[in-house]
Formats: structure tokens, sequence, C-alpha cells
């Protein structure tokens, strides 16, 4: 979003609850000041991060305080949409008050109750449940039903909240001095009124985020909470995972490549969550980026790259 502040005084407006649906408009009016408003409307594209995606979750995307390479958004153009909280991990984890109705670790995020729309085929043979939680973690963003800064506990002592709301995320001071006067969520109408290839005008510098907007039906993404054939190997369709261990008697299952008895965070693997070893988000994608042959971290948080449909053809016997 490559234009000057929605309104003339941002301070006015710390702290007030403006309707979500009124950032398009507050963005036109922005740009007609800068005399962009009658120029061609043009996409978002996929613009660089000004991190390396290299090292460290925060050289990537899912550091959620981080800016694009060069034409983006200054923290005083994004505070009133989120909450910078100044720090990488919180946005996930917190050491402390953790949520714990979902097995993941210090997890800061509450889990949406939500029934998502489950993948289905004739040609499926086996069982789908609703998201394990492997994938519920990711898609407590992905589907875009709560803010991104939607966190139980804020850095700090005395700011938490087993139900984040907008009154609740209103009383954190970005470090900039300004407040946010919406809370925007992963879909339309919220990041997406800027960040999205139909976004047009207002759009213009931000980068297109339409890919990880997964929403909550599943149909049309790889499926998730189907449980793995237990027939497998040689004369089947599926190849045998070859590492497991046993935790809280649910068995996890992975592709040990390197054969070190370990699993290694480059390795596909099977979440169990109840109905034994299934496939989750986190079968093939590591949110914390996992490093290729050289120093970059894989395209898309995948596991490994790929390239020959090297991930697919871990499970897949084609």
């Amino acid at each position: 979003m490559r234009h000057a502040n929605p309104v003339s005084n941002r301070s006015a407006l710390r702290r007030h609850s403006l309707p979500i649906s009124l950032l398009t408009m507050l963005h036109l009016a922005s740009l007609a000041v800068l005399g962009l408003a009658g120029s061609e409307s043009r996409a978002d594209v996929d613009l660089p991060s000004k991190f390396s995606n290299q090292s460290s979750v925060r050289n990537t995307r899912h550091n959620l305080t981080q800016r694009q390479a060069a034409g983006g958004p200054s923290g005083v153009n994004m505070d009133p949409y989120r909450n910078d909280y100044a720090e990488v991990c919180v946005y996930c984890h917190t050491p402390h008050g953790a949520n714990t109705n979902v097995g993941a670790p210090l997890w800061n995020r509450n889990i949406p109750s939500t029934t998502y729309t489950v993948y289905s085929s004739n040609s499926l043979t086996q069982s789908i449940s609703q998201p394990g939680a492997a994938s519920l973690v990711c898609l407590s963003c992905h589907d875009g039903q709560q803010a991104v800064d939607a966190i139980m506990n804020m850095p700090g002592s005395g700011r938490y909240s087993s139900a984040p709301n907008t009154g609740f995320l209103n009383t954190w001071s970005n470090p900039s001095g300004l407040g946010p006067f919406a809370h925007a969520g992963l879909k339309d109408g919220e990041c997406l009124a800027c960040h999205a290839s139909n976004a047009g005008i207002v759009g213009t510098g931000a980068a297109d985020f339409t890919l990880a907007a997964i929403g909550t039906d599943l149909r049309d993404d790889h499926p998730v909470g189907v449980t793995f054939p237990t027939t497998n190997g040689d004369g089947t369709d599926w190849k045998t995972p070859g590492g497991s261990f046993v935790v809280g008697g649910r068995t996890t299952k992975y592709y040990d490549e390197n054969s070190n008895g370990r699993m290694d965070k480059g390795e596909i693997r099977l979440y169990d969550s109840g109905s034994g070893p299934s496939v989750e988000c986190g079968s093939c994608h590591d949110p914390h980026g996992v490093a290729t042959s050289g120093s970059l971290f894989n395209a898309t948080f995948l596991r490994k790259p790929n390239a020959a449909s090297a991930v697919c053809l871990t499970c897949h016997s084609k």
C-alpha cells in the first residue's frame, strides 16, 4: 500500500472502532490526495518481503511485524489495521497463559469453533474428519475468522484475555504511538481489501496474500484430517513411512529420509489426532521455515522443495 496515511490526523482516531468496511474508502481518499485515484488500477503482485527468507522465522512472512522490500507500507500505514507487538513469536506462542485446549506448544491464539467443509472425492478411500491440531493452529489465522493480531496473552504482565476481542486488542499501544482502529483478518474486506489481485488502486504496492487466505471451505485444498492407509508399501499407492514414535498413546509417523531415527524439520510426517496417523497442514509445511540445500527457506514453508513433485511423491506411489 504505497500511499499517504488514510486520514490526515491519525492520532484523532486512536482507540476509535471504525467498521472494517470503511478501509477501502479510507484508502481511496488517501490516494485521491496523492493524485492517484484517476490513474490506471493495477493488480497486486507477489512483492518480496524486506526479509531474506533464511536463517530464522524472523526473516519470513510469518514475522507479522514485517514490511516488504521496497515501496511497501511503513509502520504508520499498517498499525491502524493490526497491533504491532514488536515481537515475532508472540503472534503464535506465549511463555505463560497458553491455550490448553489445543495440542500445540504454548499456543497463544483461540481456535474458532468452526465446522469446516472438508475435501470429498469419489476416488477417496480414506475417512476424513475435521482438521486436527496440526491444522487448526494454522487455520486460526489462515481461515480468516479472527484477526491476525488476536492473541490471548500480550507482551508484559496483566494483558491476558481468554477470548480476545476488539476492546481487549485496543488496549495495546503500537510502538509508533498510533492505536489501531481495525483488527483485520485474512479474508475479503479486511486484509484482502488491499492484499488481493482484485484490490485495484487501493492495493497498489501491497503484496498479494490471496493464496494464504484458505477460508473455511477446504474442498479445493489438499485433504487434512485424512487418515493414512494402514495398508501401504509395495503393491499399493502409498509409500511406508519408516519412522514413528508414540506420545500419549498416539503414534506419529514420518519419512525418515536420512535414516537418523529422528523426525527432522525437513521430513514429511503424519500426525495422530486420535484416529491414527493423518495428513494435516503441518505434515508438509513448517511455519518456521526449512532451509533448502542452499541457504534460502523452501517456498510457501514447505518441508522440502517440490521440484518434480518431490513433496507429493514422498507419500504417493505413482
